[in-house]
């Protein structure tokens, strides 16, 4: 914490200065999910990227709720900074916890955080919002410290002895070890297995995948290659544009707006623990081991030797569908904030489709097209899309129930 925070929090109230909460200034949480999104993809990684974005979003609502006080406490004891700059608050907030995170890029950050700091008015309200920001960065980082973000990575490669197995190892199998933001334990929603390889659902998704998920697929439409070349990107700046597609409009609250992406992250992060633990507990083999090798016993499936899926398989087990339970958290996040009320037209851009810009008319066009998607990819049968997003879903309304309420 700044040493100038006692004297700058009595000087802004005895000036009666207020937080700015302009028609502008409301989308400051926006602006600012944006630039950390785009840092934060730059992580090694998607489920540490989306582990970063959490606690960034955490610090800029425990910020911005100590400047305005509208809820309760929440993950973070703060000083309350009523009078203080909410924009200095959102800006500190996100420079300090992307700087404890992803420490390499610090010029990019900064830059960020300059540009951010120079359209504020010098003065005791942006001291005291700068200082509420770090704090509430520095007291979230520390409580995610030890959530088993570094845990070793102990995984086993299945071989017969002295059989060769390609030697690149999977990724993140400790994740689902991670202490979450809103469930009680990983395995809270973890489904059952996924069906039996003599099954008229594994029969479907068999014949479905490899028809239509092949890299020199005949069937797949030209719509549907979009839509796969779309959701090859996994990093969050193709999620967060849906969740300021709500963000934006106009007439929001900057709390409102900082609590929206505060539960939106924690239900994307705690998605991701979910399913990598579901993922490593079955190890279900992915389609282009099943195609290539065909010894499922099925008569109905016929093995294809030099099946290649359109994108290339991520290196983890199959069975949940990682992309679908994590638009699916957010979409029930989303869904929550609209309510019965009208949506407005969601919509993101891809890098993996030439920064294509996609919409959406509802939240549940959004999450089936990510399902169908990975379907598209050749990467994930049909009933793992449909576990995956129904997972998520849960995860999503366990968020919003979790979140304390308004303070009345």
């Amino acid at each position: 914490m700044r040493n100038t925070w006692t004297r700058t929090w009595i000087v802004a109230v005895a000036l009666g200065l207020i937080a700015t909460v302009s028609p502008a200034g409301a989308d400051v949480v926006s602006d600012a999910n944006a630039k950390a999104a785009e840092i934060a993809s730059k992580a090694p990684g998607t489920p540490p990227a989306v582990r970063f974005m959490a606690i960034t979003q955490v610090s800029v609502f425990e910020a911005v709720n100590a400047v305005t006080g509208k809820y309760p406490a929440f993950r973070a004891k703060m000083t309350p900074a009523p009078g203080a700059s909410v924009d200095a608050a959102v800006a500190a907030a996100t420079r300090s916890a992307l700087l404890k995170v992803m420490p390499g890029q610090q010029t990019a950050i900064e830059a960020d955080y300059q540009a951010a700091l120079k359209a504020i008015a010098d003065g005791p309200a942006k001291d005291a919002g700068i200082a509420a920001g770090e704090q509430a960065a520095a007291q979230i980082v520390q409580m995610c410290a030890d959530d088993g973000f570094m845990a070793p990575d102990m995984y086993r490669p299945h071989a017969a002895a002295g059989v060769y197995v390609p030697t690149v190892l999977p990724a993140v199998p400790h994740w689902g070890k991670r202490r979450p933001w809103v469930m009680t334990k990983a395995d809270q929603f973890r489904p059952g297995p996924p069906p039996h390889l003599k099954s008229d659902t594994w029969t479907r998704d068999y014949n479905e995948i490899k028809a239509v998920g092949g890299k020199n697929s005949t069937v797949r439409t030209p719509e549907q290659t979009a839509i796969a070349k779309f959701w090859e990107a996994t990093a969050p700046n193709v999620y967060w544009p849906v969740a300021r597609s709500i963000t934006s409009q106009p007439g929001r609250d900057v709390t409102e707006n900082a609590r929206l992406l505060a539960v939106a992250a924690m239900a994307m992060d705690d998605a991701l623990i979910a399913v990598f633990d579901a993922k490593y507990h079955y190890n279900f083999w992915r389609p282009v081991t099943a195609i290539r090798n065909g010894h499922d016993g099925n008569d109905a499936t016929t093995r294809e030797p030099g099946w290649t899926p359109f994108i290339d398989t991520p290196m983890h087990p199959e069975y949940p569908c990682a992309h679908c339970i994590v638009s699916s958290s957010l979409g029930a996040v989303l869904a929550a904030e609209i309510g019965n009320g009208p949506s407005p037209t969601l919509s993101a851009s891809s890098v993996t489709a030439q920064n294509a810009v996609r919409t959406w008319a509802t939240v549940n066009d959004f999450t089936q097209e990510v399902a169908v998607a990975r379907i598209y990819d050749g990467v994930h049968y049909r009933n793992s899309t449909v576990v995956g997003s129904q997972m998520g879903k849960k995860i999503g309304e366990l968020a919003v129930q979790t979140f304390p309420k308004p303070v009345k």
